[in-house]
């Protein structure tokens, strides 16, 4: 299924995406080579990486309440118009020599927090562009388009640009973010999409709770949640020590590390690619089990590995179904969950995916200096063997309720 098959609005909110993390993969690189250049201090440092990584977990949920509160389409062009002026302030700020570690951290803060509000519109704004069947391959393509757009343009590229001009990889964001807002404001507003209205006086807290209810009630959706906060567990660890378990364990050649590397990406695009064919052939819920069960298998091999290729092969075998899991799990919530509801629902499963990865990171940290990296290879796999044995069940008996109540309507 192609994106002219999806429909044209679909392809805009697609190109406003890919546009988006195109930006994105320049600023991030950028921020960390010019807060070199101002400080060697690693506290300051990673200072900056910190106040990026807070507002999705401090503020997720009140983008969801938000996004569910105002009219989305709207509060996505709001929101990129806005990223755009703060990200091209930056740059006059770093063209002119004024800009400083503070205001590095606090552009990383404000960017990260305007981006919970949009993630959580677009979360919810898609259903209501394409077929509720179409859903799993509409998030596959986006996750494509965006891994693309990251891993073979914008990040090779982000360092060649900082060389020219330090303020040129942030001039270069802030036009993808003006050119996202435009994209997404030609989009055709449709039923579904804009504000829910009637909230009066209610406590934006307490909306934004609602969305936490509503994942805590639904069985189905609360387990493969908390799967994907384990499997986030094991996922930051692993990436916070691939470098060295890449360069000491599996034996990549320094100069070879760029194409280890991409070997991920390359995985990560091939999974978000056959998502909707994987989730068309088995069902959503048969899929995700199965899934689970390839990437234990994979890290498993990954931490067994002790050769550049087996590694590189297991690592994109796991991306692969990293994507795939990503793309289905969203397509289930945004089925399953009221309109009304999804910019909250979205955003509360987005929050608990999220809290483990910061302790799987510190975890991996620890253990790998006590230890060496080698143990954090098989702490992963034992982490996705527990979350695959805790889901098995509970996946497979929604799977088969599934099953026997589309039978019942296609019974005459």
């Amino acid at each position: 299924m192609t994106t002219s098959v999806l429909g044209r609005n679909y392809r805009l909110l697609w190109s406003a995406a890919v546009a988006s993390r195109f930006g994105d993969t320049l600023r991030t690189p950028a921020l960390a080579l010019l807060a070199a250049t101002l400080t060697r201090d690693p506290r300051a440092i990673a200072a900056v990486t910190v106040a990026g990584q807070l507002p999705p977990l401090l503020l997720g949920l009140l983008g969801g309440a938000y996004a569910d509160r105002w009219d989305r389409r709207r509060t996505m062009v709001a929101v990129d118009g806005a990223r755009a002026v703060v990200v091209a302030g930056l740059a006059v700020l770093v063209a002119t020599g004024r800009a400083g570690v503070a205001a590095l951290a606090a552009v990383a803060f404000l960017l990260a927090t305007l981006g919970t509000l949009f993630d959580a519109a677009s979360f919810a704004m898609l259903p209501s562009l394409v077929p509720p069947a179409a859903l799993p391959t509409a998030n596959g393509r986006l996750q494509a388009g965006t891994a693309v757009a990251g891993g073979f343009l914008g990040a090779p590229l982000a360092g060649v640009l900082f060389a020219l001009s330090a303020a040129l990889p942030f001039t270069v964001d802030a036009l993808t973010f003006a050119l996202a807002a435009l994209l997404v404001l030609t989009v055709t507003p449709l039923p579904g999409a804009g504000a829910r209205g009637g909230t009066g006086r209610r406590s934006v807290w307490r909306e934004a709770c609602e969305g936490v209810r509503w994942v805590r009630r639904d069985r189905v959706l609360w387990r493969v949640t908390l799967a994907t906060a384990g499997s986030n567990l094991a996922i930051s660890g692993l990436m916070a020590v691939l470098v060295l378990y890449a360069l000491e364990v599996l034996r990549v050649p320094a100069a070879a590390y760029g194409l280890f590397a991409a070997g991920v990406v390359v995985g990560g695009l091939v999974g978000a690619l056959g998502a909707g064919r994987v989730a068309a052939r088995f069902g959503t819920l048969p899929a995700l089990r199965g899934v689970l069960l390839a990437q234990t298998v994979a890290l498993t091999g990954f931490a067994a590995a002790r050769h550049p290729l087996a590694g590189g092969v297991t690592l994109a075998c796991f991306a692969a179904g990293t994507t795939v899991w990503n793309s289905l799990w969203a397509a289930y919530g945004q089925r399953h969950v009221p309109p009304e509801l999804l910019g909250r629902v979205g955003a509360a499963q987005r929050v608990v995916g999220l809290a483990c990865a910061p302790l799987g990171a510190a975890l991996a940290g620890f253990v790998g200096q006590a230890y060496g990296v080698v143990p954090v290879g098989w702490a992963a796999a034992g982490v996705f063997v527990l979350v695959t044995a805790a889901s098995w069940r509970t996946l497979r008996e929604a799977g088969s309720a599934a099953e026997r109540r589309t039978e019942s309507v296609a019974r005459p």
